[in-house]
């Protein structure tokens, strides 16, 4: 038995990048509720490490009104069903202009489950080589930029990396033994 049950199911905002829905549920102890969630297709983040290098990229991000560097990341709203390890040669493409000869899957992460089904792959890229970047318009200002693993490490320790996905994506990748 399911420790949910949901008894209605209903989608109360929609835009082209994701859904919200609102169920109404019964738990096991009888007692009702709801739960709001969010829908938004999987996405990639990558580990471009070259040299005891890392490249980030860095955006304004609208919700928090700030710019913050990051790992390359990103979804293709229009094809949900990409296969993950072409998405994240995209948007590696995309974001950075680099390409990959050797890209290894790191794992995958949920972002946020207690609100959102939304998940990412993790990719180590390797072996790169420089073309030109294909910015979409929602990218517009992003910058790329290389960095030393060391100063990279110190930028999350002094609160200037915020993105709790590269943060992710680096400890997990380190702590499998991969970098």
């Amino acid at each position: 038995m399911k420790e949910i049950e949901t008894l209605e199911s209903k989608i109360v905002y929609r835009n082209h990048w994701m859904s919200v829905r609102e169920d109404k549920i019964k738990r096991q102890s009888g007692t009702s509720g709801i739960f709001g969630v969010v829908e938004k297709p999987d996405f990639a983040a990558i580990l471009a490490i070259e040299d005891e290098y890392i490249y980030l990229v860095e955006q304004y991000r609208y919700a928090v009104e700030e710019r913050y560097w990051e790992i390359p990341q990103g979804a293709w709203e229009n094809k949900p069903d990409s296969d993950p390890l072409k998405l994240a040669a995209g948007e590696l493409k995309e974001e950075t202009g680099l390409k990959a000869s050797r890209i290894q899957h790191v794992g995958f992460q949920y972002l946020a489950y207690g609100y959102s089904t939304q998940g990412y792959n993790i990719y180590l890229a390797t072996e790169l080589s420089q073309s030109t970047a294909e910015l979409d318009t929602e990218e517009e200002g992003l910058i790329c930029k290389k960095f030393p693993l060391k100063t990279f490490e110190n930028m999350i320790l002094n609160d200037r990396i915020k993105d709790a996905t590269t943060v992710n994506a680096y400890g997990l990748a380190k702590l499998k033994g991969m970098l």
